[in-house]
């Protein structure tokens, strides 16, 4: 009998010390390690699963979520709503999860909200001032980064918060440099973890890859200060904005029609690299060296209106999915960490517009249903088990490829897609 509890005892001690290990591992490890290593994919997520944006995921639905994503290798995450439970929320999942299970891997970018003066007041936006909530959500960023300093890793000062085409809000480099510098000073004074990076996350044209405008000191400055350069490339949007490169080609014409739709699609992985480089090259021209990886990119599966069958003729789950193992293919080669925009299917986003772009951006359908893209992880069985809202994950269309490509439209002629612009 005595020899037996001492077997049990020395069971449970072996099992707490390799529960410790692991946590200690995930506590240790760095955005320097996370960034870029395709053993660890990321992805941008958002839980919200109705048109009423003020229903906030459960801690069960969350748990759903990251068990769906830990299965498809996702081990890093960006995402927003700190002002919001979200953000707390999605932590504390993933904590309760690797309590659960302490080899259970998630970790966190997380973005602090970023808006200039009289946003979404209804009063003019001063883009040469700050709303005075930025100094809020910087500092519940810093709270919930110091509260789970093994899943946090990174902070991204605003999400697009620089580009002038986001007129509601946008700030000046200024402001996101201030912020930037505020993190920085945390590190240095041991408040915050030095191994903790610091970025934001824009458009490539804020980053210095479009016009001279962006072309400002602050920008240079705010550069020289992140840890790393989070990069928006959205070719779709491209496809009705700025279509040169999106069409069938004259020399195309005679091609089958998958033919002709697979050459586009590389284009459009040909355009995203194009405004990664220049990001790069302005980067260069300043003589500095940072790592640069893509914090958002991604390819919507149905619009009614600019991409859809009236517009572009770009969006379809097949072209969504060439999309996706393009952009996969490149980054994981070239070391490049693609937070891919998005994981579900979040309805709120164009809740007027059931049929807006923005609703239909993710691998996976609200009701847990796994998109083209991901057909094969379903084949392969990584689901079994795993469930959304109670759904088991199947395929969309059940699986019937023919089903799927009646309803895909090959991109307009070059000639007719610019003379439409």
């Amino acid at each position: 009998m005595k020899k037996s509890v001492i077997a049990i005892t020395f069971l449970i001690s072996l099992v707490t010390f390799s529960g410790c290990n692991d946590m200690d591992k995930q506590t240790a490890i760095t955005a320097l390690e996370l960034l870029g290593n395709p053993d660890y994919q990321a992805i941008s997520y958002g839980g919200y699963r109705h048109k009423d944006h003020d229903i906030e995921p459960t801690l069960e639905e969350l748990k759903e979520d990251m068990k769906i994503l830990a299965a498809m290798g996702v081990k890093v995450l960006r995402t927003y709503k700190v002002h919001l439970p979200h953000a707390g929320n999605v932590l504390q999942a993933i904590s309760e999860l690797k309590k659960e299970d302490p080899g259970f891997e998630m970790y966190v970018m997380l973005g602090a909200w970023i808006d200039c003066k009289n946003a979404w007041t209804g009063e003019e936006p001063d883009h040469n001032q700050e709303s005075e909530r930025n100094a809020i959500e910087i500092e519940e960023a810093v709270r919930l980064t110091k509260k789970y300093p093994d899943i946090v890793k990174i902070i991204a000062v605003g999400n697009e918060a620089m580009v002038k085409w986001a007129t509601s809000y946008y700030v000046q480099p200024g402001v996101i440099l201030k912020w930037v510098n505020h993190l920085q000073g945390l590190k240095a004074s041991g408040e915050l973890s030095k191994e903790l990076w610091i970025t934001s996350s824009d458009n490539f044209a804020s980053w210095g890859g479009g016009d001279a405008e962006y072309h400002v000191d602050d920008l240079n400055r705010l550069i020289e200060a992140v840890d790393f350069l989070s990069v928006h490339t959205y070719p779709m949007h491209d496809t009705h904005y700025n279509p040169d490169f999106w069409g069938v080609l004259e020399e195309e014409s005679n091609l089958p029609e998958i033919a002709k739709i697979e050459a586009a699609m590389l284009r459009a992985k040909a355009y995203a690299q194009d405004q990664y480089g220049s990001v790069v090259d302005y980067m260069k021209g300043l003589g500095i060296k940072k790592p640069i990886h893509i914090g958002e990119t991604g390819w919507a599966s149905y619009s009614n209106g600019y991409y859809g069958s009236k517009g572009s003729k770009a969006t379809d789950e097949f072209k969504e999915g060439l999309y996706y193992h393009a952009m996969r293919e490149w980054t994981n080669t070239a070391g490049i960490s693609c937070f891919y925009f998005e994981a579900f299917d979040e309805p709120w986003k164009d809740a007027k517009n059931p049929g807006g772009s923005e609703n239909h951006f993710g691998l996976f359908t609200v009701d847990g249903k796994a998109k083209y893209p991901i057909w094969d992880l379903v084949d392969q069985g990584i689901f079994k088990g795993l469930t959304r809202g109670g759904n088991e994950i199947t395929k969309t269309y059940n699986g019937v490829k023919e089903d799927l490509m009646a309803e895909v439209l090959t991109p307009p002629f070059k000639e007719e897609s610019v003379a439409n612009h």
